[in-house]
């Protein structure tokens, strides 16, 4: 099993702020100002960027009143675009430090510091108090977490009686283990990927009904059709993460992401849950 530093190396840099705002002056935008549309390519890292945050924000219902949980909030864009979106609190919780700091950052120059907080610490061990929040999510956070069910059962400890909780995941497919180095590792030590029926038996183990499970495949391989055909024709692709964060090793981790998306060694799922009653 491979240890929090192997994981939060993989996604360190050192420089990423520093990286973050070069990329958002050679897109014409003030680094100092930057506007919600600008960061958007860069700060949503999950697979389909911002259009999953859209998509699973669409299922959600959110009132202005609640207070809810991002799990693995990276550099906070899911979190700000729910604060925006609904109105609503948002506490995120990330294992890397820089992604930590660069979220406070961002949040602050977007005036949203007062609705979105980031706490560094562990998603099997996090700073909150129990049946603290009204809903929870996580984006493709649990591939790099070994024991899912420790994952769930933390998750249902700090939400609410009746609180929902949507996961985007990568599951193991059929077509066998993915080629390293992906966007979420650099070897096999630190892929964790459960099938869909583990990560069910898994969540309704730790105290979760299943409401909706949906394959993204099919969503996910159009996404990449578009981008591709953004890049072909000059421009840049709408999802510009994975290069920010990894530099150098972008290209062989999105090639491989992109090769196992396509042979069903990962499956995108997207779940919602509901914490039942006692």
């Amino acid at each position: 099993m491979s240890d929090a530093r192997t994981i939060t190396g993989h996604y360190t840099s050192g420089d990423l702020l520093a990286r973050l705002e070069a990329a958002l002056r050679e897109d014409g935008f003030d680094p100092a100002r930057p506007t919600a549309d600008a960061l958007a390519p860069y700060d949503h890292f999950h697979g389909r960027g911002l259009e999953a945050t859209e998509d699973m924000a669409g299922l959600l219902q959110v009132a202005e009143t609640d207070h809810i949980l991002d799990v693995g909030s990276g550099l906070g864009g899911p979190a700000r675009y729910m604060a925006r979106r609904f109105g609503c609190r948002v506490s995120g919780v990330d294992l890397t430090a820089e992604f930590c700091d660069v979220a406070r950052h961002l949040t602050a120059l977007l005036g949203l510091a007062g609705r979105v907080s980031i706490a560094h610490g562990d998603a099997l061990a996090m700073p909150f108090g129990d049946a603290a929040f009204d809903g929870a999510y996580s984006m493709n956070v649990s591939m790099n977490i070994a024991d899912k069910r420790a994952l769930y059962r933390e998750i249902h400890r700090v939400l609410r009686p009746d609180a929902w909780l949507m996961l985007s995941e990568v599951a193991q497919g059929p077509g066998g283990a993915p080629d390293f180095p992906t966007p979420w590792a650099r070897g096999a030590s630190s892929s964790f990927l459960s099938t869909e029926a583990e990560t069910r038996a898994n969540l309704e183990a730790s105290g979760f009904a299943i409401e909706s499970l949906r394959d993204a495949t099919e969503a996910a391989l159009a996404y990449g059709a578009r981008s591709r055909a953004l890049v072909e024709a000059g421009g840049k692709p709408s999802h510009r993460a994975v290069s920010l964060i990894h530099g150098a090793l972008a290209e062989d981790a999105a090639a491989n992401s992109a090769r196992a998306l396509k042979e069903r060694r990962a499956v995108p799922i997207e779940l919602l849950c509901r914490k039942a009653r006692p």
